[in-house]
């Protein structure tokens, strides 16, 4: 029987690296948690144990700690992109590399009706998010959010669906419709290349019309709402040639006060945390360039 080693790559996953710029008495923090992960000519490391061509997981984690030393962090685009080429620069046998990046959001905190200088609170559980693959001279880049948790309280139907003798949901015509958006998005390899992209801007553009779809389709399921909130995107960013979103449908459940002789017209609901419906999908520019690597190495394993 043969046995041969498949894909593999390792890394140091989940580096929590927070810097704090001082303008005078202002200060500015950047929480960041950050994942390299690289892949090459190791396949000696696993069949022998020799380890002459590994590049170590606790360098990998000193290399991001002194690059945001070194150089301002700036957007996680461009900090995942020099961290990336980096180590396929300067390891002949390291031929790929894939950096992850979470980024964590914090506000000032007002005192008086003014932002304080140096003190600042979680704003909320949102992470903007990159994803930058580097695979010899060529590079992907895949950034986007999760966790923006999302409501609204009408504007919602679900109705005419499939029934069989298991089907108990009854349709409903007024509901309201809740998720948690995990988007991501895939620039295209000319605007990476050169390099010509705002990715400030291009984020915050992308997350309004993420949240503009939102709020103004009506929606007759959370699957015309995922496909809505991907056109948004991409009508609106030239730069961004497919849109992948993840939408748990975040149950609320119009409570039964009958037995109380209590009418309940949508004001009291139930909120389920599981089990919930998962809609998943993916919206493309048409003619857009091959993905190469930029899905495959977020999945990989």
């Amino acid at each position: 029987m043969a046995i041969t080693l498949g894909a593999n790559q390792y890394g140091k996953a989940e580096n929590r690296l927070v810097t704090v710029s001082r303008q005078g008495s202002v200060h500015h923090i950047r929480d960041l948690t950050v994942s390299t992960a690289l892949r090459g000519d190791l396949t000696d490391t696993h069949l022998t144990g020799d380890n002459s061509k590994v590049v170590p997981t606790d360098t990998q984690k000193n290399t991001v700690y002194a690059f945001a030393k070194q150089e301002q962090v700036g957007q996680i685009e461009q900090f995942a992109l020099r961290l990336g080429r980096h180590f396929v620069g300067s390891f002949e046998q390291i031929t790929g590399a894939r950096v992850l990046i979470d980024e964590h959001a914090w506000q000032r905190i007002d005192v008086d009706g003014t932002p304080h200088d140096h003190s600042f609170a979680r704003s909320s559980e949102e992470k903007r998010t990159t994803a930058v693959t580097v695979e010899g001279d060529r590079v992907w880049v895949v950034s986007g959010l999760r966790d923006l948790v999302v409501l609204k309280s009408t504007g919602s139907e679900f109705h005419g669906y499939s029934k069989d003798r298991y089907t108990t949901l009854p349709e409903v015509t007024d509901r309201v419709l809740a998720t948690a958006v995990r988007a991501r998005w895939r620039f295209s390899d000319r605007a990476v290349a050169e390099q010509e992209i705002d990715w400030a801007e291009s984020f915050a553009t992308a997350r309004q019309a993420l949240l503009a779809a939102f709020a103004t389709t009506h929606s007759l399921s959370l699957q015309q709402t995922l496909y809505a909130m991907g056109t948004a995107v991409l009508r609106t960013r030239p730069e961004i040639v497919e849109v992948r979103l993840s939408l748990p449908n975040k149950h609320h459940v119009a409570v039964d006060l009958s037995p109380f002789d209590l009418a309940n017209d949508n004001e009291v609901f139930h909120a389920a945390d599981r089990p919930y419906g998962l809609i998943e999908g993916a919206v493309l520019r048409d003619g857009a360039d091959d993905p190469g690597l930029a899905w495959h190495t977020l999945s990989m394993f």
